[in-house]
């Protein structure tokens, strides 16, 4: 059974996917895999965000999921 942190993860995936971003997880990391491209569970110094987006390379933007109010 999947939890609700695995079903927000699969429409988010699926959200992106759509969208044209190539999903990857940090083992399988390549910024210039794609123009568009979300990466998973990535580190940052403050510690790890759901999503780092990179477009063209360089980092563009982060999504955190929250539960819905």
């Amino acid at each position: 059974m999947q939890t609700p942190e695995d079903k927000a993860r699969a429409e988010i995936d699926r959200l992106l996917s759509d969208a044209g971003w190539v999903l990857q997880d940090m083992e399988d990391f390549n910024r210039n895999a794609a123009l568009g491209v979300a990466v998973r569970e990535f580190q940052l110094p403050a510690g790890p965000c759901d999503y780092l987006l990179f477009v063209d390379g360089k980092a563009a933007g982060v999504i955190e999921a929250k539960k819905a109010a």
